[in-house]
C-alpha cells in the first residue's frame, strides 16, 4: 500500500526512512519538512524551502508521506506503574508499553512498588531484564527507597538508573519512608536523582480516621480530597524542598496537586540548572472535585483530585515555567477493584493510551500552545533528566517520533483500549487528535491502530 513500510526485527536494524511532507514540531516551531533515519537515529531534518526537494536526494530510500499530519519527538513519560513483577493481573511490561506506543509515548520510567519492590540492585536489574525481552518502548526504572536500604541506595549508577524513589506518603504498594534518619541519609547521599512523592502520612492519617468516625465504612468518595488533603502535600513538599536545599540533592517532585505547591518551586533558573524539579500529571489538569460525582473511584488517584481552581493554577504554573514537565502516572487497576466501596478501591487509573490525544485537547482549546505540549511532554523530561540522546527531532538522536493527525473526532469508548485492565478514565469523552504512527529508535511500532511488535526498545542512558 502507499506510503505503508515494515519494521524490521530488530532495534540495530531500523530501516533507513525518510518521513516527508510533515508538520514538524520542535524546540519551540511549527515548521514543514521531513527527517531521515538511518540505523535507529535521525540523521537529518529539512525544512522545505523553494527549489528545494529533498525527495529526489535521496531516492533509494523507503518513504512515509506524512500528508501533513504533526511530526514530533516520542513522549517520555517519567511516572509510569506497569505492575510487572508480581501484580500482573492488572497490566505488565508488554501490555501496558502497547498502550503508551498507542499512545505516543516512547519512552518510559517505572516505579518500583511492583512484588516484590525494587529495593536492591539485583531485584531492579530483574526489572530491566524483563523489559528488554518485553517492552515495545524505551524503558528505565526507579530504585525504591525504604527505612532500612540505604546501602543499595548508594549502588545506584545515575548514568543507568532513572532515579530513586521515596514514597513520603504511604500509596499503592506501601513502601513508606517515615524515619526522619533515614529520609535525611537518602536525600544526603543518593548518588542519582531523588523523586518523591509529597504527602504527609500524619495528616492523611489523622484526617482518614475522623472520616472513619463519621462515616463507618461508608466514607463518599468526595471526600479523598479531604482525606488526601492539600495541607498533607504542601507541608510534605516543603518538607522535601528543604532536605534538598540542606544536602544540594537533585531533587523531583512527582504529581503536584494544589495551586499552593506552585509557588514553592523556582521558575528563575533554566531548567537545565535547576536542581528541584517538579511536574503535575494529565488527571490533576483535567478532572476535578466535581466529577468525583459522576466517576467516583475511577478518578480517585493519590495525591488526589482537587479543585477547578488547583487545576488552573497547575496550568499557569506550567505556563509560567514553576514546573516543569507532564507525565501519566499511568496505574493500572482492574474495573473490580475500582468498582469497590472507597475505603477498598484502589488508587490509581490508567493513562499512557489517552495522555497526549487528551492533552492536545488543551491545544485545540488554545489553553497552550502545540510548541508548549512538546517542550511539556517530550524535550522537559529529556532535560530534567539528563536523557542521552532523545526527546528532540535532531540529527544523531534516537528515532523516537510519533505523528499526530489533529484533523480527526473520536470517541474513546468507540475505539480500541489497549491496557490490560481494559478501562479508561477518558471513556465519555470526545477526542481530536489521533496518533497514527509511532517509531522507537527507528523501527515503525504502531501504525494506524496496528501494532508491529518485532522490535523492542532500549534501555534509556542518561547524561550524569
Amino acid at each position: 500500500m502507499p506510503g505503508m513500510i515494515r519494521p524490521s526485527n530488530n532495534a540495530s536494524m531500523a530501516a533507513d526512512l525518510i518521513i516527508y511532507n510533515a508538520r514538524i514540531v520542535n524546540e519551540g516551531r511549527i515548521f514543514n519538512g521531513s527527517v531521515l533515519v538511518k540505523a535507529g537515529q535521525i540523521t537529518e531534518v529539512h525544512e522545505d524551502s523553494p527549489g528545494n526537494n529533498t525527495l529526489e536526494s535521496y531516492p533509494a530510500m523507503q518513504r512515509l508521506d506524512a500528508k501533513g499530519k504533526y511530526l514530533i519527538p516520542g513522549v517520555i513519560d517519567d511516572q509510569v506503574h506497569f505492575r510487572e513483577p508480581g501484580l500482573t493481573h492488572k497490566g505488565d511490561l508488554f501490555t501496558e508499553s502497547r498502550a503508551a506506543a498507542a499512545g505516543g509515548i516512547t519512552s518510559f520510567m517505572e516505579m518500583p512498588n511492583t512484588s516484590p519492590p525494587a529495593l536492591s540492585m539485583d531485584l531492579l536489574e530483574a526489572k530491566y531484564e524483563l523489559a528488554a525481552s518485553k517492552s515495545l518502548v524505551n524503558f528505565s526504572f526507579f530504585m525504591g527507597a525504604s527505612n532500612d536500604n540505604l546501602s543499595e541506595i548508594r549502588k545506584v549508577n545515575p548514568k543507568d538508573v532513572c532515579g530513586v524513589k521515596v514514597f513520603m506518603g504511604a500509596s499503592t504498594g506501601n513502601l513508606l519512608v517515615d524515619d526522619p534518619r533515614a529520609l535525611e541519609g537518602i536525600f544526603a547521599e543518593s548518588p542519582a536523582l531523588v523523586a518523591v512523592h509529597a504527602e504527609e502520612e500524619s495528616i492523611i492519617r489523622a484526617n482518614l480516621h475522623a472520616y472513619q468516625q463519621r462515616y463507618g465504612e461508608a466514607i463518599p468518595v468526595e471526600a479523598h480530597p479531604l482525606i488526601r488533603s492539600r495541607e498533607a502535600c504542601i507541608q510534605s513538599t516543603a518538607k522535601a524542598i528543604a532536605l534538598a536545599l540542606k544536602y544540594n540533592t537533585r531533587l523531583h517532585v512527582l504529581h503536584l496537586s494544589t495551586a499552593e505547591e506552585v509557588g514553592l518551586f523556582d521558575n528563575a533558573t533554566p531548567l537545565t540548572q535547576k536542581r528541584i524539579t517538579a511536574e503535575v500529571c494529565v488527571h490533576h489538569l483535567w478532572f476535578n472535585a466535581t466529577d468525583y460525582a459522576r466517576l467516583g473511584s475511577f478518578i480517585k488517584w493519590n495525591p488526589a483530585i482537587k479543585e477547578e481552581s488547583d487545576s488552573l493554577a497547575l496550568l499557569e504554573g506550567l505556563k509560567k515555567k514553576y514546573i516543569d514537565l507532564i507525565a501519566t502516572d499511568h496505574a493500572p487497576h482492574t474495573l473490580e477493584e475500582k468498582q469497590r466501596p472507597y475505603g477498598q478501591a484502589p488508587s490509581g487509573g490508567p493513562l499512557v493510551q489517552h495522555a497526549l490525544p487528551a492533552m492536545m485537547e488543551f491545544v485545540r482549546q488554545q489553553k497552550i500552545s502545540l510548541p508548549e505540549l512538546i517542550q511539556y511532554m517530550c524535550h522537559a523530561p529529556a532535560l530534567a533528566y539528563h536523557l542521552e540522546g532523545r526527546g528532540f527531532i535532531r540529527p544523531g538522536y534516537r528515532a523516537d517520533l510519533v505523528l499526530l493527525d489533529d484533523q480527526v473526532e473520536w470517541a474513546v469508548k468507540d475505539q480500541p483500549i489497549h491496557y490490560k485492565c481494559g478501562w479508561s478514565p477518558f471513556r465519555d469523552h470526545i477526542l481530536h487528535t489521533a496518533v497514527t504512527h509511532t517509531f522507537v529508535n527507528g523501527n515503525l511500532v504502531f501504525e494506524q491502530g496496528v501494532f508491529h511488535e518485532g522490535s523492542r526498545g532500549e534501555r534509556l542512558k542518561f547524561d550524569r
